[in-house]
């Protein structure tokens, strides 16, 4: 099937730059980092005064600790690790989940829905190999990853909103978060800023962006795409009260037998995406922009797009080569120019 997609030179890469204006003016910009979920987060936020500022990214990132002992798949006490290892036992049934884990996998689940498992909330079990495969760089068994794979799949994973639990059908089944976490914890920490009565803010999350209300005077937050070939000129987004998330292969990545594979995973396949290429997502909430990412990074192009326009004011970028003498090919949806700066 062609691809009605245009080729280009510039291509992105996952690591995004903020930024508004520095000049001192009522009320005063603030900027805060704390290291939360395996990476630094940034705030850049407006407020009256320095203590109420500190006050409200203290609670903050609060929030995004609070819910790293929900969502961490590294955590063996964390929520979602309790239920997996609760679930060795008894295959099957239903337990209660809180909030905040059970609306989290209800997101990852609709996203899952709609990109046919492209995105897949169950993806532990590959997971785990394929870190071990990345540390000691040698690809897994294929007993092994045959295995795992028989443990992924949304389908396996049942929700029930009444009485709010969840149900695992495997014994060994894991769930894993890594590809929704970050944007959700963004929109609740974004969500605890303005209930401290900061309603201009941006937080960063390693590739993930959310931001609230435009900054004093400006048209909107500015967010920089650097691209990932030298001398082509990056991309500039004017955002507000919106998430935007970049996936890409340039830093995590692993070459196994002369193959580079990336660190974003294939739920169907188990393993990393090979070849070169960078997404980029913009969508409302944070949660949806950084799973939408990791979809479009699994599947073709003309298919990806189908599933970012399915979302209110969702937009996409991709740009792949399929090898390092291939063309660039650089495939985005209508709605992903009115969000460059002019």
């Amino acid at each position: 099937m062609q691809i009605s997609c245009a080729f280009s030179s510039i291509v992105l890469y996952p690591v995004l730059f903020a930024f508004a204006s520095s000049a001192a003016e009522p009320p005063e910009k603030f900027e805060f980092a704390s290291v939360h979920m395996g990476t630094e987060w940034r705030m850049a936020l407006y407020a009256a005064d320095k203590p109420s500022a500190e006050k409200a990214s203290r609670a903050a990132f609060d929030r995004v600790a609070e819910l790293e002992l929900v969502m961490s798949d590294y955590n063996t006490d964390s929520e979602l690790m309790k239920l997996c290892i609760a679930n060795d036992a008894e295959p099957g049934k239903p337990r209660k989940a809180s909030v905040d884990l059970f609306d989290v996998l209800e997101k990852a689940q609709r996203i899952a829905s709609a990109s046919d498992g492209a995105f897949d909330p169950t993806v532990g079990p590959i997971v785990k190999l394929w870190r071990t495969a990345r540390k000691i760089k040698k690809l897994p068994e294929a007993k092994e990853l045959t295995a795992a794979r028989e443990l992924v799949g949304f389908q396996m994973l049942k929700l029930n909103a009444k009485d709010q639990t969840l149900a695992l059908a495997k014994a060994g089944m894991r769930l894993d978060l890594g590809g929704i976490g970050k944007g959700y914890a963004a929109d609740a920490a974004i969500k605890v800023l303005k209930e401290h009565g900061v309603t201009s803010a941006l937080v960063a999350a390693s590739g993930d962006i959310t931001v609230s209300e435009v900054p004093p005077g400006k048209p909107g937050w500015v967010v920089e795409i650097a691209p990932l070939e030298k001398g082509d000129a990056p991309r500039r987004l004017v955002l507000a009260n919106a998430s935007v998330s970049t996936s890409g292969d340039l830093f995590q990545f692993v070459e196994i037998e002369g193959v580079r594979y990336s660190h974003v995973l294939d739920p169907k396949t188990g393993l990393g995406l090979t070849g070169r290429r960078s997404a980029t997502v913009i969508a409302k909430q944070g949660w949806l922009a950084d799973s939408l990412t990791k979809t479009v990074s699994v599947m073709l192009p003309e298919k990806a797009i189908k599933v970012v326009e399915g979302f209110e004011k969702a937009a996409m970028f991709v740009a792949v080569k399929e090898k390092e003498d291939s063309r660039l090919q650089v495939c985005q949806s209508k709605a992903f120019v009115g969000y460059e700066a002019k």
